[in-house]
């Protein structure tokens, strides 16, 4: 299991990016998420961010996600980026 020893973000604001932030959390998953094409794909992201969680066995944390358009493989390297950085090593 990785574990989330400390608050770190990745990504931007700009266009087609997305701002991510993680912290630790005792009490399982916490994804709170905004973008700018929610009611479009919203799910999608939704999933995507899960599953990155799941390839890395992260069980606890706090997730905020604001999306500014970003593609899928943007999502997946700004969520690589933060659990790497939040696992402090």
């Amino acid at each position: 299991m990785t574990k989330i020893v400390k608050k770190v973000s990745a990504g931007t604001m700009e266009s087609s990016d997305v701002y991510i932030e993680l912290e630790p959390n005792e009490g399982g998953i916490q994804l709170e998420l905004e973008s700018v094409v929610y009611h479009q794909f919203g799910e999608s992201i939704r999933e995507v961010v899960l599953d990155m969680l799941k390839q890395f066995d992260v069980q606890d944390a706090n997730v905020f996600v604001n999306d500014r358009g970003a593609l899928e493989c943007v999502i997946r390297a700004r969520m690589e980026t933060a659990i790497v950085r939040g696992k402090g090593e």
